[in-house]
């Protein structure tokens, strides 16, 4: 395979991880395709060796993993939301010849970069039938809401300071009728209503209806929707399906809210990796502290590229350059340190993949990791690594068209390799 044609599967898995509810969707199908077992959490389990499995929780989260017999866990960490809208309850207002929909941001938005944009709904709808309750994940697909910008003639200062209130400036309109239960009419189109079917209530989110495409001279570069982190994820669950067999305990996670803070019963500060852990371990009749101990945790999320208005945003020597390689992260707050950087820069050699240090510029922040939040729960080896990108939390980000490739690489040949920690060195297999 070559960066082009993955390319082409991975703009195909953003257009159609337009949420986390349809994102963990698609991974699904991805997994069902490749004859993954499908287990549940609140059932018995019945493990055998040298097989493939997946669970996920709350449709939102999801960890694949194949039981070889090694006496270690090859993980990877990424998340699947991204920053977005989702719809309040009560969400209809009318006024001066507009519907307009009440929305509340979901995570940290880039909010000007949101605004003229496309948008269209998906999520998880509930439904009730004669006292019970059924889900759906749905997306609506068409573009339905814009959010418009004030022109410049009624903004002065617009190029200047351009402040953005969420509650007064970023409210999408959906149409020039005062149409009552907009949001069901929408979703009774999807979903198939009968008469004695309520829609209880639902997870509902905007996204960018925009499509993933190149630009530059040598179409160097990708401009996309959902960038930061489906990128990382479909870069992971490529590798992690494409690795050749091997006897590997192999892991594939992807987690929801991180763009919230990771603290929901799926999210990656939750007990969702551990439980799963000491499952794989009890029904396979293996010692989960030395399994633990032996294993190895790849957190991939996007960082910041240096950009090209504003290089000093970036640190002197430690910055994020498009198409040069895979990112490792070494913030004093990352959980990367020279043991699990040297052994990331040992799979990225052996898979002939570039990769680039990273620290944030000390006047500027640094935000928390997936496996420092998965920390808090299970003690394992961690790096944390990704993928440079600008314009993160826009409705549209750019990264180099290499980068995902060589990520993709680079988790495919972690997955193929048994990491022997010895009590002197570290030895590959």
């Amino acid at each position: 395979m070559n960066y082009p044609k993955f390319n082409q599967e991975l703009f195909h898995f953003i257009t159609k991880a337009t949420c986390s509810f349809t994102g963990i969707k698609e991974i699904k199908k991805i997994l069902h395709e490749s004859h993954f077992i499908e287990l549940m959490e609140n059932e018995k389990w019945m493990l055998k060796p040298n097989e493939k499995y997946f669970v996920t929780r709350n449709d939102a989260s999801i960890i694949a993993f194949t039981t070889g017999k090694n006496e270690s866990f090859n993980i990877t960490c990424t998340h699947i939301d991204t920053p977005s809208f989702s719809i309040k309850p009560k969400n209809e207002i009318y006024e001066k010849n507009y519907l307009k929909i009440n929305i509340m941001p979901y995570g940290g938005l880039l909010n000007y970069a949101w605004l003229d944009e496309a948008l269209s709904i998906a999520g998880r709808v509930v439904l009730k039938k004669k006292n019970k309750y059924y889900k759906e994940i749905i997306d609506l697909e068409k573009p339905l809401l814009c959010i418009p910008s004030v022109a410049i003639h009624q903004n002065a200062n617009a190029n200047e300071n351009l402040k953005l209130n969420n509650q007064e400036d970023m409210l999408p309109i959906l149409s020039l009728e005062n149409e009552k239960d907009a949001i069901k009419k929408l979703i009774s189109k999807t979903i198939p209503i009968s008469k004695d079917v309520e829609i209880c209530d639902y997870d509902l989110f905007l996204y960018s209806t925009y499509q993933p495409e190149y630009f530059g001279m040598h179409d160097e570069f990708i401009l996309s929707p959902r960038i930061d982190d489906l990128t990382c994820t479909f870069s992971a669950l490529k590798g992690f399906l494409d690795s050749k067999d091997n006897e590997n305990m192999n892991l594939f996670c992807s987690f929801n809210s991180e763009e919230i803070g990771s603290l929901t019963k799926e999210g990656a500060d939750s007990s969702f990796l551990m439980d799963i852990l000491k499952r794989i371990a009890a029904e396979l009749d293996k010692d989960i502290s030395i399994l633990i101990n032996n294993s190895t945790i790849l957190s991939a999320d996007n960082t910041h590229a240096t950009h090209p208005n504003h290089p000093g945003n970036s640190d002197i020597n430690n910055e994020a350059l498009l198409n040069k390689g895979v990112v490792i992260s070494k913030d004093a707050s990352s959980t990367t340190d020279s043991i699990t950087s040297s052994i990331f820069k040992g799979i990225c050699e052996k898979a002939k993949v570039p990769y680039q240090d990273f620290v944030t510029k000390n006047d500027m922040s640094s935000g928390s990791t997936l496996s420092g939040i998965s920390l808090r729960h299970v003690s394992i080896d961690s790096i944390d690594i990704g993928l440079g990108q600008l314009a993160m939390h826009g409705a549209k980000e750019i990264i180099g068209s290499k980068d995902s490739y060589y990520l993709y690489l680079a988790f495919k040949k972690f997955y193929e390799t048994k990491i022997s920690k010895k009590k002197d060195r570290i030895e590959f297999n």
